[in-house]
């Protein structure tokens, strides 16, 4: 930095400046060159005086016009090459001849001889190490600096602990420059830390455009998420890139490192503050059990997997029918159990179909789980629309197998995952899962009617961030390629939240179930699409292309709602929500069938699904499903051909 100081200035000097400054070091090196000749000669140091300060000036007349003639000042010093030493060489050659011509082959009394031939010599050594050093010297710092303005220019927002090891993380960045920090502190605003200014915040757009900054990044890992959003809405203005640091715990471990900086999150976006979790809720049914995820190899059985390890079960079973989601999910447990020290916790990979009775079953007399998640669903509403026959054997019948097999084997607890989409649903998914959250409920009535030992419950919710399908991820694909963004509505909403808060509630609100319970989860207040893509690309430096913006860069496309899709999702089917001891969950008291008469009811369907009739299927679970209303046309991708199956336009519950 202190290289890199000096240097700097003499680059940024003007031409003219650099021209004269060469002149004057040229100049020194004559008088300094006479001198040394005349100890040389004299042997000892000497002092120059009288007739002996002539070759100086004769030297002076002679070597700077002569250089100048020869254009050894056109030459940029930090690129000079061989032709430009080769231009000193020809110079000195002339003007040594010159000089020894007047000093050694006329003579001046009082100057030895061995002056005029001794002087030019150490002139050519002088200059041209002169030359080759600010060629290296110059020449690297000036390519340094150059790279160093070809980088992304950065701010930090924060500058606080968390700043400064980013600032310092990024001093040897090959990606991004540092230009100094923005904070909100009176006291911190307009000095200097670490050679790096300190601005504020409202002058964000004005510095964005002054000092070419495309990039701020957050260093503000203990901020609450309303305050971050409070930032993020007002660097929105100022058309940069945002990034941030994820949390504390690079912080807490004394480094924070370039490879710590992420994309924004939809979570950094909401400005919905995650209620720590009661951990007896969390070690009720689970500390020191055996535990089975069905569906453990997809986004959310993998985090309930990773929340319940953390717990401390004795044993971790995971199911899935998907070879390579389980051993990825086995495979990063494995390395969490050694990071928390769990060396005696077996993690039970097996690939195992939920629909499958006798497998399951087996499973379960085998290893004896005291609490089961049952995850396993098909979950993305266009593809089960497509796909219907097989969404609904997997979403009721796979729970509905999993349900008895639980209860047979004597599972203490069974906890469904299910959606805002079972409520008053428009497509098979959510229509799916209302029927499996009747399976359990009625399941429920009659463990109590018979004191079975399963505890069966639900708990509902929106989407979760992260999971497979999230919008987050695509929306943040499209902006990278350039847009458009797109949009099924232009006045689309949806309830998000974070994953892992999501596992967490659901494993508390599965320890508080008394027996056929249906939990809602407090999802906050519904996003807007529209909304969130808009902020998505503002915060990723860029403006959205509409009417009032036609030369924007990103813009937002409404393609239309897709098969089965909803403008606004609800938890609630009635509007008796009950308050349970945990703020954010509720409880549902929702209607459903007795067992006697849905099971007759699951026969039947379950014949018709063996048939592949998807029309009888979806007719049948409307008729099952109060509230189920399918509007247009979908045709079941199995059987398109020539000629496509399509069902009926209207298909409306009649329960």
């Amino acid at each position: 930095m202190p290289m890199q100081a000096l240097v700097a200035p003499l680059l940024a000097m003007p031409r003219v400046a650099k021209r004269a400054l060469a002149l004057l070091l040229d100049s020194s090196f004559c008088v300094l060159t006479i001198w040394l000749a005349y100890c040389f000669r004299l042997n000892e140091w000497t002092v120059l005086t009288g007739v002996q300060w002539l070759p100086v000036f004769v030297s002076l007349c002679m070597a700077l016009p002569i250089f100048i003639v020869m254009g050894m000042y056109r030459a940029i010093f930090r690129y000079a090459n061989m032709a430009a030493f080769i231009t000193v060489l020809k110079a000195i050659a002339i003007y040594g001849v010159a000089f020894m011509t007047i000093f050694t082959a006329l003579s001046v009394p009082g100057v030895p001889r061995t002056v005029g031939i001794l002087q030019p010599f150490l002139l050519l050594i002088a200059i041209g190490l002169s030359r080759l050093s600010i060629r290296y010297w110059l020449g690297d710092a000036y390519q340094r600096i150059l790279h160093k303005n070809m980088l992304a220019k950065v701010l930090i927002y924060g500058a606080g602990t968390a700043g400064r090891q980013l600032a310092g993380a990024l001093i040897n960045s090959a990606e991004l420059n540092v230009v100094g920090y923005l904070d909100d502190d009176p006291r911190l605003k307009g000095g200097v830390m670490g050679g790096l200014p300190i601005y504020d915040p409202s002058d964000l757009p004005v510095l964005a455009e002054s000092l070419g900054v495309h990039n701020v990044l957050l260093a503000l890992p203990s901020a609450s998420r309303q305050r971050r959003n409070e930032i993020l809405e007002h660097i929105r203005k100022a058309r940069v890139n945002v990034r941030t640091l994820p949390d504390l715990t690079a912080l807490a471990q004394g480094r924070i490192a370039v490879s710590d900086i992420r994309e924004l999150e939809i979570e950094d976006l909401l400005g919905r503050e995650a209620v720590a979790p009661r951990q007896d809720l969390l070690d009720k049914s689970m500390r020191n059990k055996v535990v089975m995820v069905t569906g453990a190899g997809g986004s959310i059985g993998g985090e309930l997997c990773r929340q319940i390890l953390r717990t401390g079960p004795s044993s971790l079973i995971l199911i899935d029918q998907n070879e390579f989601a389980l051993y990825n999910i086995h495979a990063e447990l494995q390395k969490l159990a050694e990071l928390y020290k769990h060396e005696n916790m077996q993690i039970v990979p097996i690939l195992c179909s939920v629909r499958d009775q006798d497998r399951m079953e087996h499973v379960m007399q085998s290893w004896r789980p005291q609490t089961l998640y049952h995850a396993a669903a098909y979950k993305h509403v266009p593809l089960v629309e497509h796909n219907a026959v097989e969404g609904i054997k997997n979403n009721v019948m796979g729970t509905l197998v999993a349900a008895r097999a639980a209860n047979k084997c004597g599972v203490s607890n069974f906890v469904l995952i299910s959606t805002d989409k079972a409520v008053r649903p428009t497509n098979v998914m959510g229509a799916s899962k209302r029927l499996a959250e009747m399976v359990l409920q009625a399941l429920a009535a009659e463990s109590a009617i018979d004191r079975t030992r399963t505890n069966f419950s639900m708990v509902r919710f929106g989407n979760v961030l992260g999971s497979s399908g999230s919008v987050v991820p695509l929306f943040r694909q499209q902006i990278k390629d350039g847009g458009p963004v797109t949009l099924t509505h232009p006045d689309i909403t949806r309830y998000f939240m974070t994953i892992s808060e999501a596992s967490q509630l659901v494993i508390q609100a599965g320890a508080m179930a008394e027996g056929g319970d249906v939990f809602l989860l407090d999802m906050g207040e519904p996003v807007r699409i529209a909304d969130l893509a808009r902020k998505m690309v503002e915060l990723s430096g860029l403006a959205v292309r509409d009417e009032d913006n036609p030369e924007g860069d990103i813009e937002l496309s409404v393609t239309g709602l897709r098969p089965g899709e909803k403008l606004f999702e609800e938890l609630l089917i009635g509007d008796n929500p009950e308050t349970t001891e945990h703020p954010r969950i509720m409880k549902a008291r929702e209607d459903f069938l007795s067992w006697p008469e849905l099971s007759r009811r699951l026969n039947a369907l379950n014949a018709v699904l063996d048939r592949n009739d998807m029309i009888a299927a979806r007719a049948t679970l409307a008729e099952l499903v109060s509230g189920y209303s399918s509007t247009g046309e979908v045709s079941d991708l199995a059987f398109t051909g020539a000629e496509p199956v399509r069902v009926p336009q209207t298909i409306q519950s009649t329960l």
